[in-house]
């Protein structure tokens, strides 16, 4: 419970702290509530390699309107227990500044290293994204660690807690300007499904709007 408490408490000085220096580059205030929801399926063909697929729906201004709708695809190989690389792609059907959708590509690559650590599960992770949009193409790289640890049985079976820190560094501003902060809980519902439930807060600077409240679910079919 120490290691749990400190976490939480770096995780939400840093989250605090990035969220003033993006506060600071804008007088505007542009904070909504959004809903994201995602649909994924992860497919094993064998020992080192899953095909994974994901739909996602985004839902905001208040959770009154869809913001946005992605699919992904891509494959996770697993070299050893500690380390996954997932080449992935993206399609993006979102809303722009001005209300209007527009069509964005992304290319990503993402690297996990799990610590190797008992008591705890600690991960982080390295994702470089390539986006392609007609406004200009540009790139991030969204650095993360989170941290997960199993709930009692008698308080709820099969489950973890789990939270995770995320800085973006955004090549059109060049600099870190976007973070989120995300806690939740992993509870496993059979042998090939596993729900997600999640709050993730978000402060960008840049990006309209960019501080978000979110409620998030994720449900994981495994086959």
């Amino acid at each position: 419970m120490r290691s749990l408490f400190r976490l939480i408490l770096l995780s939400s000085l840093f989250v605090v702290t990035f969220g003033t220096v993006v506060r600071s580059q804008t007088a505007i205030d542009d904070d909504d509530t959004q809903s994201w929801n995602d649909l994924q399926l992860t497919v094993k063909l064998n020992a080192h390699f899953d095909l994974t697929t994901k739909l996602t729906g985004r839902f905001g201004r208040n959770i009154s309107r869809l913001n946005d709708g992605r699919y992904q695809i891509g494959f996770v190989w697993k070299p050893t227990k500690s380390i996954s690389v997932s080449p992935f792609y993206w399609f993006v059907y979102a809303r722009n500044a001005a209300g209007k959708f527009t069509v964005e590509n992304r290319l990503n690559l993402a690297v996990t290293y799990k610590f190797p650590v008992k008591s705890f599960g600690l991960s982080h992770r390295s994702w470089y994204e390539y986006r392609v949009k007609a406004s200009g193409n540009s790139w991030r790289y969204r650095p993360s660690l989170t941290f997960e640890k199993a709930l009692p049985e008698k308080f709820l079976s099969k489950a973890k807690f789990f939270i995770t820190e995320e800085p973006f560094y955004v090549s059109t501003t060049r600099k870190f300007s976007r973070n989120r902060l995300s806690l939740g809980i992993s509870k496993v519902i059979n042998n090939h499904l596993t729900l997600d439930v999640y709050y993730l807060r978000q402060n960008d600077g840049y990006s309209h709007p960019g501080d978000l409240n979110v409620l998030g679910t994720s449900w994981k079919f495994h086959l």
